[in-house]
C-alpha cells in the first residue's frame, strides 16, 4: 500500500475499526451497497471489498490527494504481478466493485442519488486548533502540511457535540441518514476521550439503536494538543476520559491527563467500534428531511433517545407526522369546533376497528378535557339536580358542589339554580340514588371491578330512561390506547346496540406514553341534536381544542390502525331497542337562543368556504415559530424555568401595555382567551354584576355572556368616531347601573379595527373608576399595528395612578390576552389573563373547570417571546406580516367600496367592518351550499337582504362567510378578517364582486 505524507499512516486507530468490522458476520457486506468516509489510502475500502464481496463500496475523502493514492493502491491490489485482473469467487475484480471519489462526507452519494446500505468511518475527532481551517479553499497545490491538519482535525460543525470534539462524526450521522437505507446499519470508531456515554448518545438521542462491537485502548498521539479538552472542563462540569498508560483501568479526567503528559508520562484513552441502527427509519429519516429544510439549528434539542420502546414508539411517530405537517404546509388549516376532522375519522376507526362499533366523524365531538366536556353539558341542559360521580366533581363550580337546594322546578326553584350530588362509582348505589333523587342528569364513571361487563351500563342505561334522565358516563380509566385493548362492557354493548337517544360516553385521553398532562377528550353520541349543540358549546366557551393535541393522539390512533386490513371484519347487526317515551331534559332556554342566534361557524356540507368569519390565523406561519413548536416536542426533560412563562408574560403585559403588576398579582393561563373570558362571566354573575359590552364588540364574547345566562347591556357608540366607547356615553350608562362589569377590547378594537389611544382609555378607565366599575381589557387583538412606530403605546399604570385614589374601591382592572395573533401563529393556543384584586382572584379560582396549555406550549411561548426582544428576525417577520395585512385592508376596503359597502378603515389587527348599501333588496339563494353554483333553479328561494339575512345570503350564493351586523352589534356593519391564505384572500374579493352582481341581477 502507497502513502504519502498528505494522508494518514495506517495505525491503531483504523486497526481497532478493522477488527470492529471482522466482529459482524460475512453477510454484514456481502452483496451491499457500501461507504467508508475518510478512507485516507483506501486499504480499509480495498479490504472490505476483498473479503466481502459487496455490490459496491465507495470510497470518499476530502482529501483530493488521498483519493488520488487510493485509486493508485486499487489498481496495485486489482492486478497481479503479471499484470493480469485479479478475479474473485463472482468473477468480479476490485475495480467492479469499488470507487473512490472527492467528497466532504456524504455529499458525492447526495449528490448523485446514491442510497447505501452500510456506512463505515473511522473519522477524526478532536477540537480543531485552528477553526478557520475548513473555511480555506482545498486544492491539490494546497501544502502537505494542511492537508495532514485536515486529515487529522476537523472545525466546529455546528453540533452539539462539537465541545466534544465529535462534531464531525455527527455530521456523518445525520447525513448518513438522509442517504441509508431503512434497514441500513453505520459502524464508526469512537476515541472514547468524551466518556462512553457521551459517545453512545451521539447516536441514540438521533434514534439509533447501538451496538459496541469492539473496544481497546489506544496511546494518545503525542502531537496531539489535549489543552482544548482542559479548556472545556474548566468551563463546564463534564469530565473528559484518559488513562495513565495502556495498563491503567482507572479514568482520569483532561486537565489531570495533560499534566501527566507534560511530567513525560504516556497517557492514553479508549477505542470503540459501534454499529448503529435507526429504530424506527422511516419516521427519523421525515424528522431530519424537516431540519434539513432550513431548521438545523434547532437539531441540538432533538432527543430520540428512549429506555422504554413504547415511549419511542408512540413519540417518534408523533414528530414525524408534526415534521411533514410543518414542512408541508405554509399555515396551519381551519378546523370545525368539533374537534379536527382527521381526528374525529381516527377515532372512529379505532372504534370500529378494535371495538366493533359503526361510529363516523359525525358521531364525535373534541373537547379540550372531559372536565371541560361534562361542564359545558351541564350548562347546556343547566338541571336543577344533577348527580356526578366523586371522580369527576373536583372541578366542577364550588357553587354546584355546595348548594342544598335540590328541589324540583315544580316547587318554584330557578332553572339558573345547577346542584351537583356526589355519589359513589360503584353503579348499585349510583342507581339508589338516581330512583330516590330522581335528577335531570348523571355523569358518572364504572368501577374497575363492573367495568369487563356490560351489566352496571345496562341497569344506568335503564334507571336513567325511567325517569327521563340524562347520562353521560366516562370510560377514561378503562379505554386503552393499545392494539390489544381490554375489554370495556360499554363498548362491548355498543357493538350490537345503539347508544340510546339519551346517552352519550365521554373518554379523556390520558394515558399516553410521554405527557401525563396532555389531554383531549371526546363525546360519543348517535343523537345528532346533542352532537350539533356540544360542538356549538365548545365553539362559544373555548373557541376551539388545541390542533397539536389533537395530531398527538391522531399519530397514536393512526399507528393503531395503519397495519389493520380495512373491513376485514363485517359489521355485526346491531339490534334496535325500543324507545321509551318518558321526556328527558332539554337544552336552557338560553342555551336554545343563544345556539340559534348566534353567528357561529357555517358547517361547509362539503364544499368549499371562504372563511372571513373566523379569528384565526392563516398567513404563512413564520419559521421561528414552526422551529420553537417542533423543539417544544423534541426536547425531552424540560426544566421548571424552561416553562415557567410567568416572568416573560409579567414583562410582556409592563412593555406592552405599562400594565401594573406586584407581588399580590395573578397570572392565570389557558388555551384560549373565551375561556378565560367565560370564567370572568361567572364571577360576574356569582358578584351579581352585569356585564356591559360597547356595540361594536367581537360578538364571540356578547355569545359567551348570553350563554351563561349574564345580565348584559349594550353601549352605544359613536358613529363620528369610528365606533368607539365614548367617556360621555360611559357615563351615562354607568349611571343607571349596579355592579357594572365593562369589557374593552383595546388597544386594537376588535372587530373594527380601530385603536385606542392612551388618553382615549385613561378617559374611559377614569369613568369606570367614578361608578365603580370592573374592567376587563381584552388585548387579543392587539399587536398588529400598521403604523406602530408612529403610534404612542398605553401606559396603563400612569393612568391608573391618576384615578386610583378618587376612585370607587370596587374598581379593578383585568388585562386579559391572547399570543396567537401576536406571535404570528395559527395552531398555538395560549391566552393569559392578570388579575390584581383577591375577592377576584378567589372568586375566579371557584370555577377550576379550566383548559391550560400543555408545556410544551408554555416553552414555545416563552421561546418566542424571547426571540421578540432580540433585533430582526421573529420582529422584521411580524413586520413584514403586518404590511401585507395593510395592503389587504387597503385592497379590501376598494373592492368593498367597488361593491357598494362604505367602508370603516382599519388601523391595526386582522379584521374591519363594512355596511352594504343594499340592505331591503331580495336575492334568490340556494336551499343547501351544496347546490352553490349549480345552477339549479328549483333549489333556489327568495331573501330580503337584511342585518339578520345577509350573511346567510353572501354564503350561499358565493360560499364566502361573514359576520353580520347582528354579531358585531353594529346595525348594518358586517365584520370581515382578512389573515388568510393568499389564494383565499382572492377568493374572497372575487366572492364580493359576484354577490354585488347577484343583487344587481
Amino acid at each position: 500500500m502507497m502513502v504519502i505524507p498528505s494522508i494518514f499512516m495506517p495505525e491503531d486507530w483504523s486497526f481497532t475499526f478493522y477488527e470492529g468490522l471482522n466482529r459482524h458476520p460475512d453477510s454484514i457486506f456481502k452483496e451491499k451497497t457500501v461507504a467508508e468516509l475518510g478512507c485516507g489510502n483506501g486499504w480499509i475500502t480495498i479490504a472490505i471489498a476483498e473479503k466481502w464481496l459487496p455490490a459496491k463500496v465507495y470510497g470518499l475523502d476530502i482529501n483530493p490527494r488521498a483519493v488520488k493514492v487510493s485509486c493508485i493502491n486499487l489498481y496495485m491490489n486489482a492486478f497481479d504481478e503479471k499484470g493480469q485482473p485479479i478475479y474473485d469467487a463472482e468473477k468480479k475484480t476490485l475495480l467492479d466493485r469499488v470507487e473512490f471519489h472527492e467528497s466532504d462526507l456524504l455529499s458525492y452519494c447526495r449528490e448523485h442519488d446514491i442510497k447505501l446500505e452500510r456506512i463505515v468511518g473511522c473519522i477524526p475527532q478532536i477540537l480543531n486548533p485552528n477553526p478557520e481551517a475548513m473555511s480555506k479553499m482545498i486544492t491539490e497545490n494546497a501544502s502537505e502540511e494542511f492537508l495532514h491538519s485536515l486529515s487529522n482535525y476537523c472545525a466546529l460543525q455546528g453540533f452539539l457535540e462539537d465541545q466534544f470534539g465529535l462534531g464531525l462524526i455527527a455530521r456523518a450521522v445525520e447525513e448518513g441518514i438522509a442517504v441509508i437505507k431503512p434497514t441500513g446499519i453505520m459502524i464508526f470508531n469512537m476515541g472514547g476521550r468524551p466518556g462512553q456515554g457521551v459517545c453512545r448518545r451521539l447516536f441514540e438521542r438521533r434514534g439509533f439503536r447501538v451496538t459496541r462491537l469492539w473496544q481497546t485502548k489506544v496511546l494518545q498521539a503525542g502531537d496531539t494538543d489535549i489543552s482544548a479538552l482542559v479548556e472545556i472542563e474548566k468551563n463546564s462540569p463534564h469530565r473528559f476520559e484518559f488513562f495513565m498508560g495502556l495498563s491503567g483501568d482507572q479514568p482520569i479526567c483532561a486537565r489531570t491527563a495533560w499534566a501527566y503528559g507534560k511530567a513525560g508520562g504516556r497517557i492514553s484513552h479508549g477505542l470503540s467500534v459501534y454499529s448503529c441502527q435507526l429504530r424506527q427509519p422511516n419516521q427519523v429519516k421525515v424528522i431530519f428531511e424537516f431540519l434539513r429544510s432550513g431548521f438545523q439549528e434547532i437539531s441540538s434539542s432533538l432527543d430520540l433517545s428512549f429506555e422504554d420502546d413504547l415511549v419511542a414508539d408512540e413519540k417518534i411517530p408523533f414528530l414525524a407526522y408534526l415534521s411533514s405537517v410543518l414542512k408541508e404546509n405554509s399555515c396551519f388549516p381551519y378546523e370545525p369546533p368539533a374537534g379536527c376532522k382527521r381526528f374525529r375519522n381516527l377515532i372512529a376507526g379505532f372504534m370500529k376497528t378494535y371495538h366493533h362499533i359503526p361510529l363516523t366523524a359525525d358521531n364525535v365531538v373534541v373537547f379540550p378535557s372531559r372536565t371541560v366536556a361534562i361542564e359545558n353539558a351541564l350548562r347546556l341542559f343547566s338541571p336543577n339536580l344533577a348527580i356526578v360521580d366523586e371522580h369527576l366533581t373536583r372541578n366542577l363550580p364550588r357553587k354546584w358542589l355546595t348548594s342544598l337546594a335540590i328541589e324540583t322546578a315544580e316547587n318554584g326553584l330557578s332553572d339558573d339554580v345547577v346542584t351537583v350530588i356526589e355519589a359513589p362509582r360503584q353503579s348499585d348505589l349510583m342507581i339508589e340514588l338516581i330512583k330516590r333523587l330522581k335528577p335531570q342528569v348523571v355523569a358518572t364513571g364504572i368501577a374497575h371491578f363492573e367495568a369487563v361487563t356490560s351489566s352496571a351500563f345496562v341497569q344506568l342505561l335503564d334507571a336513567t330512561g325511567e325517569i327521563g334522565s340524562r347520562l353521560f358516563l366516562d370510560i377514561s380509566d378503562h379505554f386503552e390506547l393499545s392494539s390489544l385493548p381490554g375489554t370495556i362492557g360499554v363498548l362491548k354493548y355498543l357493538s350490537g346496540t345503539p347508544l340510546p337517544s339519551h346517552a352519550a360516553i365521554v373518554c379523556g385521553l390520558v394515558k399516553n406514553q410521554v405527557y401525563s398532562d396532555l389531554e383531549v377528550a371526546f363525546v360519543i353520541s348517535e343523537e345528532e341534536a346533542i352532537l350539533k349543540a356540544l360542538s356549538k358549546t365548545v365553539e362559544i366557551l373555548e373557541g376551539n381544542t388545541s390542533l397539536i393535541s389533537q395530531y398527538y393522539y391522531g399519530c397514536i390512533f393512526h399507528e393503531l390502525l395503519s397495519f389493520q386490513l380495512t373491513d376485514r371484519h363485517p359489521n355485526l347487526e346491531r339490534r334496535s331497542e325500543k324507545s321509551k317515551s318518558v321526556e328527558v331534559i332539554g337544552f336552557t332556554t338560553s342555551a336554545i337562543s343563544v345556539l340559534s342566534n348566534a353567528e357561529l361557524s357555517i358547517s361547509d356540507e362539503g364544499y368549499p368556504l371562504v372563511r372571513m368569519d373566523v379569528d384565526q390565523w392563516f398567513l404563512p406561519v413564520p419559521s421561528p415559530v414552526k422551529a420553537a413548536i417542533f423543539e417544544s416536542f423534541a426536547r425531552q426533560n424540560m426544566t421548571e424555568s424552561e416553562i415557567d412563562v410567568t416572568p416573560c408574560i409579567k414583562q410582556f403585559v409592563q412593555t406592552e401595555y405599562g400594565f401594573p403588576t406586584d407581588s399580590g398579582t395573578e397570572f392565570i393561563f389557558s388555551d384560549c382567551s373565551q375561556a378565560l373570558f367565560s370564567k370572568l362571566v361567572l364571577c360576574c354573575i356569582q358578584e351579581g354584576g352585569t356585564m356591559c359590552f360597547p356595540d361594536g364588540s367581537n360578538g364571540n364574547y356578547v355569545s359567551v355572556a348570553k350563554f351563561l345566562k349574564a345580565n348584559t347591556v349594550h353601549i352605544p357608540t359613536n358613529p363620528e368616531r369610528g365606533f368607539k366607547l365614548t367617556e360621555e356615553i360611559l357615563i351615562k350608562v354607568l349611571e343607571t347601573m349596579k355592579k357594572p362589569w365593562v369589557y374593552i377590547s383595546g388597544p386594537t378594537i376588535n372587530p373594527t379595527g380601530l385603536l385606542y389611544s392612551n388618553q382615549e382609555m385613561e378617559n374611559i378607565l377614569s369613568a369606570c373608576a367614578r361608578f365603580g366599575a370592573r374592567v376587563v381589557i381584552d388585548t387579543s387583538f392587539s399587536g398588529l399595528e400598521f403604523e406602530y412606530e408612529g403610534r404612542g403605546g398605553w401606559n396603563l399604570g400612569s393612568c391608573l395612578s391618576k384615578i386610583s385614589s378618587s376612585g370607587n374601591p370596587s374598581f379593578c382592572v383585568s388585562l386579559l390576552g391572547g399570543l396567537s395573533l401576536k406571535l404570528l401563529s395559527g395552531a398555538l393556543k395560549f391566552a393569559f389573563l392578570a388579575l390584581n384584586e383577591p375577592i377576584l382572584i378567589e372568586a375566579f379560582h371557584s370555577f377550576p373547570g379550566l383548559s391550560k396549555p400543555h408545556c410544551t406550549d408554555k416553552y414555545t411561548i416563552k421561546k418566542l417571546l424571547s426571540l421578540r426582544e432580540q433585533k430582526g428576525g421573529l420582529l422584521d417577520v411580524a413586520m413584514e406580516q403586518i404590511r401585507i395585512l395593510e395592503n389587504r385592508a387597503k385592497c379590501l376596503k376598494e373592492v368593498l367600496e367597488n361593491c357598494g359597502w362604505d367602508v370603516l378603515r382599519p388601523c391595526a389587527g386582522d379584521s374591519m367592518v363594512a355596511k352594504p348599501s343594499f340592505l331591503g333588496k331580495a336575492v334568490k339563494v340556494n336551499h343547501s351550499l351544496k347546490h352553490t353554483g349549480s345552477g339549479e333553479k328549483d333549489a333556489t328561494y327568495e331573501i330580503k337582504l337584511t342585518d339578520a339575512s345577509l350573511r346567510e345570503a353572501v354564503a350561499k350564493t358565493t360560499g364566502l362567510c361573514i359576520n353580520s351586523g347582528s354579531w358585531t352589534g353594529i346595525p348594518g356593519y358586517c365584520r370581515f378578517t382578512i389573515a388568510l391564505e393568499e389564494s383565499e384572500f382572492e377568493q374572497a374579493l372575487a366572492c364580493l364582486v359576484k354577490f354585488k352582481s347577484i343583487v344587481d341581477n
